[in-house]
């Protein structure tokens, strides 16, 4: 597919963007997705070349929090969370022919919603960690691996189910946790670029340009979440889930959205 450089370096720019938004609180592909299929990729094409981009820019927001102290990886529960996410990744992206993605798309908003409800809401967030409630292994098998599964089979909003898992099961404080949800969030990454790398899915000059920028991007994220905390993750964790949850809703493949197209249609 040959693309033209002004839009390969849209994709560039808008990978910057979206690296620093993932690099903090989730959701970068809620602005890569988008981007990619108006830059002339079809959907399929596009979810397949926004794993590209998202591996490298969690893989660099992961080194940066990981040399920052924030992640052990001479911790076999390192290991074994990110292998529980790649193994769930996997085993969704698999399932994809029978999953009813119709269904998930018209729950995905509601539950995105009730998690920024959460996060504005809930137990105050902080940057101290306080005391688990499940073990590692348990958190393994009950978070880490079905929402893998989740981000192998469909994706959007995963950062934030991880993000919300670890705060409330895992009891990390808000640094710790981001640097943790980058981790799983990578390994899950990992797994679903692997089947679309075996099914020749990957427009590569997009995904390499789009890529670079969110290299960049990730860098500066995870810069910004060290420097602020808590002060900054909580609240965009909360934006960026209401702004995924519209944007999904306001889709014309989703209920909301058809009805408003039919009312618009129809007052025009």
């Amino acid at each position: 597919m040959s693309i033209p450089p002004e839009t390969l370096l849209l994709f560039a720019l808008s990978g910057v963007v979206s690296g620093t938004v993932d690099a903090i609180a989730g959701g970068g592909g809620l602005i890569a997705l988008p981007v990619l299929i108006l830059g002339g990729l079809d959907p399929a094409a596009a979810v397949a070349t926004n794993k590209l981009q998202g591996t490298l820019g969690t893989a660099t927001a992961t080194t940066r929090f990981a040399r920052a102290g924030l992640l052990d990886f001479r911790a076999a529960e390192t290991w074994g969370l990110a292998a529980s996410s790649f193994a769930g990744s996997i085993l969704g992206a698999l399932c994809i022919a029978f999953a009813p993605i119709d269904v998930m798309r018209v729950g995905l908003p509601f539950l995105l919603i009730a998690v920024a409800l959460y996060f504005a809401f809930g137990p105050r967030m902080s940057d101290i960690d306080v005391s688990a409630r499940l073990s590692p292994r348990a958190f393994a098998l009950c978070a880490a691996f079905p929402i893998g599964f989740y981000d192998g089979l469909f994706g959007p909003g995963a950062g934030s189910f991880f993000m919300i898992a670890i705060v409330a099961l895992a009891g990390l404080g808000a640094l710790r946790a981001v640097a943790r949800t980058k981790l799983l969030n990578l390994a899950s990454n990992v797994a679903s670029l692997l089947v679309f790398l075996a099914a020749g899915a990957i427009v590569w000059s997009a995904g390499l340009a789009m890529a670079a920028g969110a290299f960049v991007g990730a860098r500066l994220g995870s810069a910004l979440a060290l420097k602020h905390g808590v002060t900054l993750v909580k609240p965009l964790l909360v934006v960026v889930a209401l702004a995924l949850a519209l944007r999904l809703m306001l889709d014309s493949s989703h209920p909301v959205g058809a009805a408003l197209g039919a009312m618009l249609g129809a007052s025009s």
